[in-house]
């Protein structure tokens, strides 16, 4: 259950050391760094995590699933640059932290997830609401949306077992896909541009992300 709390001045001088810390570990885009600082973390968690909110750590959120670390939120949305208006399919929306943070950022999101009761939770929200360029749907993230498509950008929040050919359909030419792709017990951050005949890969840093899986839960 999402907690009604206000955003006080400690919860934004939190943020604010949260953002130093991020910054600190190397994330430049300014854009991304004004997102985190806006956006109050704590309203995504249970109130039991209220004080730990602005730890640059994980937590769960049901469901076997995690609220992603703030330090990978950057990272993932500093890689995806992020324009104005960019159509953006997410694939995992969890806690929709990093859905918000993205349209903070100005873009246009349609985030999937496929765990029923986190897509219900999310729709009852109230918070999210006022986010009414966020679509939220319930359904496999390995198919996409392919009537929604073509999109910009695509982010992907869980470890995917290899880059879904269905997503890289979906994307526009010239468009960027943020993965982490399993290599062994973790997770290698890869940005994958689409050409016009084949695909430019860049590969970054290791992370640990829960596993993407195929299907819905009922």
């Amino acid at each position: 259950m999402k907690p009604s709390l206000d955003d006080t001045y400690k919860h934004k001088g939190l943020r604010k050391k949260l953002v130093d810390g991020i910054r600190a570990k190397g994330i430049k885009d300014e854009a991304v760094l004004a997102a985190i600082n806006q956006i109050p973390r704590h309203l995504f968690l249970d109130s039991a995590f209220d004080d730990v909110a602005y730890m640059d750590k994980a937590f769960p959120i049901g469901e076997g699933q995690t609220i992603s670390q703030p330090y990978t939120v950057a990272y993932q949305s500093e890689l995806l640059q992020i324009n104005r208006g960019d159509r953006v399919l997410e694939i995992g929306t969890g806690s929709a932290y990093q859905a918000v943070v993205l349209a903070a950022m100005g873009a246009k999101v349609f985030t999937i997830e496929r765990q029923k009761k986190l897509f219900d939770e999310n729709k009852k929200f109230d918070y999210l609401k006022q986010f009414v360029w966020i679509k939220f749907f319930y359904g496999d993230g390995f198919k996409g949306l392919p009537t929604y498509g073509p999109f910009d950008k695509v982010i992907i929040t869980a470890a995917a077992p290899e880059i879904p050919p269905a997503l890289i359909e979906q994307m526009k030419v010239g468009g960027k896909m943020v993965i982490p792709v399993d290599v062994g017990n973790v997770q290698q951050m890869r940005r994958v541009t689409k050409l016009e005949q084949g695909l430019d890969i860049e590969y970054f840093e290791n992370f640990s992300f829960v596993p993407m899986l195929q299907g819905k839960t009922q």
